[in-house]
């Protein structure tokens, strides 16, 4: 049962809100101001936080997010707020929300939103290492390490490397590396991804057995402990 945090100063929208998100399967606690919501937030985890924008007092729903994210706190965060300019909605995201919905609001919407937030935030917790073989990537500490002998790439050959093994088994094409790693879109035959598949081989499959980095023939390239089918020579 996800654990969710309401801060909301209305009544009536914080009992709208608590008795939807429960009735949905959450475990939900409720502050109606920004005082009382860091208290909380401090006391315990939470699975995600929905926030009014717009709270009493002191610390308003843009400061208490802006404290959050400063002490490294990474709750999941949907703010609500009646201010519905562009503006407003972007100074919301900038300060560090993950959503931003404007009241008046359904709650099947909310819900979608919420859900959707949670999911995120644990497939985020739950990937933290990457494995194939005896190959295997630590996401947090960016370590990559093969038959325990640690490895040492570059930026950019372990983001290569991190899209392959999450794809293991897969095909992917260049177009598919230049978008998801260099995020660039333009001929898919340029000779950049050759070159960086080269190096990453040099480093991960040089020196061990079996190799895991292949190509197959005009498609790409898979990362697999098997051989894929179509396999070209490294």
């Amino acid at each position: 049962m996800p654990n969710c945090l309401v801060i909301e100063d209305d009544a009536e929208t914080r009992d709208y809100l608590c008795s939807g998100l429960r009735a949905a399967g959450y475990a939900v606690q409720a502050e109606s101001t920004g005082e009382a919501g860091v208290r909380r937030l401090l006391g315990a985890r939470w699975d995600v936080l929905v926030l009014d924008r717009m709270l009493p007092g002191q610390v308003d729903g843009i400061g208490l997010l802006e404290q959050m994210r400063a002490r490294g706190d990474a709750t999941p965060v949907l703010i609500l707020s009646a201010l519905n300019s562009v503006d407003e909605r972007v100074r919301g995201l900038r300060a560090g929300s993950d959503d931003y919905l404007t009241k008046p609001f359904v709650m099947s919407e909310l819900l979608a939103r919420v859900e959707n937030l949670c999911r995120r935030s644990a497939w985020s917790r739950e990937v933290s290492m990457l494995q194939v073989a005896d190959l295997q990537l630590d996401l947090r500490t960016m370590r990559v390490t093969r038959h325990g002998t640690v490895i040492n790439l570059q930026p950019r050959e372990f983001r290569l490397l991190e899209y392959l093994m999450r794809h293991e088994g897969q095909i992917v094409t260049r177009t598919m590396l230049l978008e998801g790693v260099w995020e660039y879109h333009f001929d898919p035959q340029t000779n950049v991804i050759d070159v960086q598949i080269s190096r990453l081989r040099g480093k991960i499959d040089k020196d061990f057995s079996p190799a895991l980095i292949h190509t197959v023939r005009g498609a790409g390239y898979t990362l697999s402990a098997a051989p894929a089918h179509g396999q070209a020579a490294p």
